[in-house]
């Protein structure tokens, strides 16, 4: 899981490179040959394009950095955590749902996919089967209890075994 993240992080690390080492410059040269540069738009959009294709590339790698301290080792076997898929009662809505505990870089609500960062993921983090939580969000207070869980242990265990069975 951490691996794929790492790629998509590393290939956009190398795109952004190439572009801030080979394209950027020749419209930067391109743009200064226009003539006056303060009144140069060309000349200044590249140069902001430049400024934040920088802070980009040191976001991911900042980023890249964080996941790489990721021990799955750390991960809880018995409690939700990254990878965990967890399906719960909303009672404020009076209906079961299932989410699984992903990087904000995998993040996809309509799939089901919440960030261990966002309030509900924050709210399941380390909860058992049975616990209720409470969980405060922009849309108001939820109260969710789980059901079942899924740990990332589990189904690195069924993986294991579903290849074996092959």
């Amino acid at each position: 899981m951490t691996d794929q993240i790492r790629r998509k992080l590393r290939d956009e690390i190398e795109a952004l490179e190439h572009e801030l080492i080979h394209e950027l410059p020749k419209e930067i040269k391109k743009a200064a040959a226009l003539g006056d540069l303060s009144e140069n738009a060309e000349y200044h959009m590249a140069k902001q394009r430049q400024e934040f294709v920088k802070a980009r590339v040191r976001q991911l790698g900042k980023r890249l950095a964080d996941l790489s301290m990721v021990n799955m080792n750390n991960i809880p076997k018995d409690k939700v955590g990254l990878g965990s898929t967890v399906k719960v009662y909303d009672s404020t809505k009076n209906e079961e749902m299932e989410y699984k505990l992903v990087t904000s870089e995998e993040s996809d609500v309509a799939a089901g996919k919440i960030s261990t960062t966002s309030p509900i993921g924050r709210c399941l983090l380390n909860k058992k089967v049975g616990d209720t939580v409470i969980v405060v969000s922009p849309n108001g207070k939820r109260e969710l209890e789980i059901l079942s869980l899924s740990t990332i242990h589990d189904e690195a265990e069924d993986a294991g075994v579903e290849e074996a069975g092959a």
